[in-house]
């Protein structure tokens, strides 16, 4: 694996905290990748994320759009974003990352930031936009912006459509894993661990598939139903964080341990919230036949190689959760409009056939489907260089 082009770390001088920028790649003089904010966030983390925005970019690559995909990058700040002084330190950050947002860092929310707190920081810490970077590349650039602030205005039942997208994305990746394997949506359970932006859309958009959402898990713990959890009521409980309110809860629900979603009665398994969260030890609990990667590399190397020799199919992150990228760049670039039910379709057909694709590749070589998501990406990746450059 090569270094990525550029790393950074930066310690504040107010709290001694630090953050983290890596650049893995650039494409046409720019890169993407979220930031995120949890405590303990390291640089190779970081770096490990920068290096997978450039493989889910390089995945969605397709010559005739009009979204030509971007480098790779990641930001990191190793606070709790519950820490009283946290939104503090995300605009010294982001003051002090000012030339890079600038000039070639287009960035959004992650892990512990939601996008609304994004751009506040932004617009405090004197930038544009979070994304003003890629605004050379448009043709229209007043068009582009007006249509991507349509589309963040729009809610669908109660939820933005910026915070839907992604799990769509998810859903369908697992939809199309069962497809390929002819298991029925009908009595197929799920468990999901998280369920703030990304799991908790991925659970909406399975239940409302016809799958059986049996256990989610947030900071407090899990809460399970053999039966079936009313998914619309959680996710309506939901703090900020993705914290449900207990109140919430009907009588036929219990409360678990945290950890009890990893050895839930279920036939996948969306780990939607924190990096790592699988190692070796955990991988014996494991029950499912399929994980699928909402969160960023939740799966430990080692556990997948552990859960693949038992048969146990791991969906990579680098294609699973890289709907919500996506679509941030085919409305901006002009491939879809401001639309919900648009957005909607344009992200299964795409999150479909990449699922489809990698499947197919792990099958005909042997491999997992991470190795055929990288395999696709090693192929991809010189056909863009070729076309764009390497650093321009």
């Amino acid at each position: 694996m090569t270094a990525p082009l550029m790393s950074v770390t930066w310690t504040d001088h107010l709290t001694g905290r630090q953050g983290f920028l890596v650049v893995d790649r650039l494409v046409r003089g720019v890169s993407s990748g979220g930031l995120r904010m949890r405590a303990g966030c390291t640089l190779d983390e970081v770096a490990g994320l920068a290096r997978g925005m450039t493989m889910k970019e390089a995945l969605h690559y397709n010559p005739e759009g009009r979204y030509v995909p971007l480098g790779g990058a990641k930001g990191g700040i190793d606070c709790d974003p519950q820490d009283p002084r946290a939104y503090a330190l995300l605009v010294r950050y982001l003051r002090a990352m000012k030339p890079y947002v600038e000039s070639f860092w287009t960035t959004g929310e992650d892990l512990g930031l939601s996008q609304d707190v994004v751009d506040r920081a932004v617009a405090e810490a004197g930038l544009v936009s979070s994304v003003q970077a890629v605004y050379p590349l448009l043709d229209d650039e007043a068009a582009a912006r007006r249509r991507l602030a349509d589309a963040f205005a729009i809610e669908v039942d109660g939820i933005g459509l910026d915070e839907l997208v992604g799990g769509c994305g998810v859903a369908e990746s697992a939809l199309a894993a069962l497809d390929r394997a002819g298991v029925p949506y009908t009595g197929t359970r799920v468990a999901v661990q998280g369920l703030g932006t990304m799991g908790g859309a991925t659970a909406r958009f399975l239940a409302r598939a016809g799958l059986t959402v049996v256990a989610v898990a947030d900071i407090k713990g899990t809460i399970a139903n053999p039966a079936g959890l009313d998914v619309e009521a959680l996710l309506a409980a939901r703090d900020a964080y993705g914290t449900v309110d207990r109140a919430a809860l009907r009588p036929g629900d219990r409360e678990l341990p945290g950890d009890a979603w990893l050895s839930a009665e279920a036939e996948v398994l969306v780990p939607a919230a924190v990096s790592y969260a699988i190692d070796t030890a955990d991988q014996e609990r494991i029950t499912a036949r399929w994980i699928v990667e909402a969160a960023n590399m939740p799966v430990l190397p080692e556990a997948e190689e552990l859960l693949a020799a038992r048969g146990v199919t791991v969906l990579p992150d680098v294609i699973v959760n890289s709907g919500t990228n996506a679509w941030w760049w085919w409305t901006l670039f002009g491939d879809i409009g401001p639309d919900a039910e648009e957005a909607f379709a344009h992200t299964r057909r795409s999150m479909r056939a990449l699922t489809e694709q990698m499947l197919a590749r792990a099958e005909a070589e042997g491999t997992t489907p991470r190795a055929a998501a990288h395999a696709i990406v090693a192929d991809r990746l010189p056909v863009i260089a070729e076309r764009f450059g390497w650093y321009r």
